[in-house]
């Protein structure tokens, strides 16, 4: 089990290059995440949601995901509340306080899980969640020390050196610990380092002899990890993340940084796409007036960013892109935000209400009935390209521009394109990772664009590359033994 002294450790990715190298070694090897928070899902094929993350994991290991790789899924509503999702499946809400009390009796389903998976691989590599040394938490905790000690899973630390102090949060973690607790820990890693590791030697000797634990390597800063999707939103918030220009002759898509953005990685092929310039708009900026596209992304709750986006103004910049003559494509609840109205009567997708919608497709949504979670084929209705995806969504959208439809799936139509066709709204997820549907909708939108990425090839390769930055860095032998 890879456990983390703090959030965006590393963890998940470490867990993905952990299940590639088990993989080539010849072991049959599944990922498993006992209890993660995340928007970011992926459906599975024989139905459910899980963590995105767990899927990539997933494809490290060769094997197609299942709800049991993350049986616990939250995925927040609001600053207080989440939607809790049990082998794929959603079963309530709740708020943190209601969740925390009640989090032990989902152990059960967590270790069930965890058996099966045992009992059918070679190998389990475990990720969990957040930090290990929250102390206030675990009484019932089930994603760190509360699951491995149950299973008897040994830990290895993982602590990012990047963000500094990584001697005393190593440390630190040790002297908090409960002594049983800590004696799961047979082993600590270094990750993200910048520079040569032989000029941390003496901070490895400091942590070995302040915890006890020997190091099993110091894991630099591998450019594999960027070209990965990322596990949660945090990342999107980083410095640089907004390009001041663009060339004239890439095409210019943003996206606003919805407050309970999902599945962003959406938009990961565009982000490596040479033919496109793609940024994620943080709240308190504008939208570029020079954008030639605007993405308007996925989202948790789909009137609890209707209302955030209002308030950050960015709905006058989409309204006044269009009417400019600039293109918008809405995903899923950002499809729902284009329509006339968004209705929620029941509070299926967080509290009760309705609001008006950006009014940009003829179109309204209703939120009633089961959660849409399954993969999707199809053809785009413009182009004809291929489409293979996801949906995972609540409500039904319908009315006139629905009978111009973005793509036609094996359910039938989907989505909704506007009479000048310069709108577009879709539920279908994954989208742009088809490289024939990626190509045609950027000519589509300015006419010469070509496309010069091979979008799944060059996930492969960037696993592979992670897994060859892991084997030289890591005693690897030691790990995938338990120590």
């Amino acid at each position: 089990m890879i456990q983390g002294t703090g959030s965006d450790a590393g963890k998940s990715t470490v867990v993905a290059g952990l299940c590639r190298l088990a993989r080539r070694r010849g072991l049959s090897v599944a990922p498993f995440k006992p209890q993660n928070m995340s928007n970011n899902a992926a459906a599975c094929p024989a139905g459910g949601e899980i963590g995105r993350a767990q899927a990539l994991q997933a494809r490290a290991a060769g094997v197609a995901p299942t709800v049991d790789m993350n049986p616990v899924l939250l995925k927040p509503q609001s600053d207080r509340t989440s939607q809790v999702v049990v082998h794929g499946r959603a079963v309530s809400t709740l708020d943190a306080a209601d969740y925390l009390a009640r989090r032990d009796r989902l152990l059960a389903p967590v270790l069930e899980s965890f058996g099966r998976l045992a009992g059918a691989f070679d190998l389990v590599v475990v990720e969990g969640a957040g930090s290990t040394a929250e102390t206030n938490l675990r009484d019932r905790d089930i994603a760190n020390m509360g699951f491995a000690r149950q299973a008897g899973v040994p830990v290895c630390l993982l602590a990012d050196i990047e963000r500094g102090g990584v001697i005393a949060s190593l440390a630190g973690t040790r002297a908090v610990l409960d002594p049983a607790d800590a004696a799961m820990i047979k082993s600590f890693a270094i990750n993200k380092f910048r520079g040569d590791p032989a000029l941390f030697e003496d901070g490895v000797r400091d942590i070995e002899r302040h915890t006890g634990w020997p190091c099993r390597g110091v894991i630099p800063w591998l450019d594999a990890a960027r070209r990965l999707p990322p596990e949660d939103a945090a990342g999107l918030d980083r410095p640089g993340e907004l390009p001041v220009g663009t060339d004239g002759e890439r095409v210019r898509i943003v996206a606003p940084r919805l407050s309970r953005v999902a599945n962003f990685d959406d938009v990961d092929p565009l982000r490596l796409e040479p033919a496109v310039d793609f940024a994620f708009v943080p709240p308190g900026a504008p939208l570029p007036r020079d954008a030639d596209v605007v993405v308007l992304p996925g989202t948790k709750s789909t009137l609890g960013d209707l209302e955030f986006l209002r308030s950050q103004g960015w709905d006058h910049d989409i309204i006044a892109h269009a009417r400019t003559g600039g293109r918008v494509l809405g995903l899923c609840g950002g499809y729902q935000m284009l329509g006339r109205w968004v209705r929620d009567p029941d509070g299926g997708d967080g509290p009760a209400g309705e609001a008006p919608g950006l009014a940009l497709l003829d179109v309204e949504t209703v939120m009633r009935g089961e959660k849409s979670v399954r993969p999707v084929t199809g053809t785009c209705a413009r182009s004809a390209a291929p489409i293979a995806g996801y949906e995972i969504h609540m409500g039904a959208t319908t009315g006139p521009d629905a009978a111009r439809p973005f793509a036609y799936l094996e359910r039938g139509p989907d989505g909704a394109v506007s009479a000048d066709g310069r709108i577009e709204g879709s539920y279908v997820h994954g989208l742009f990772a088809g490289d024939e549907f990626r190509a045609r909708w950027l000519e589509g939108v300015r006419g010469g664009a070509t496309s010069a990425l091979a979008y799944e090839p060059a996930i492969e390769q960037a696993l592979d590359e992670l897994a060859d930055g892991l084997e030289a860095a890591l005693d690897v032998e030691a790990l995938l033994a338990g120590g």
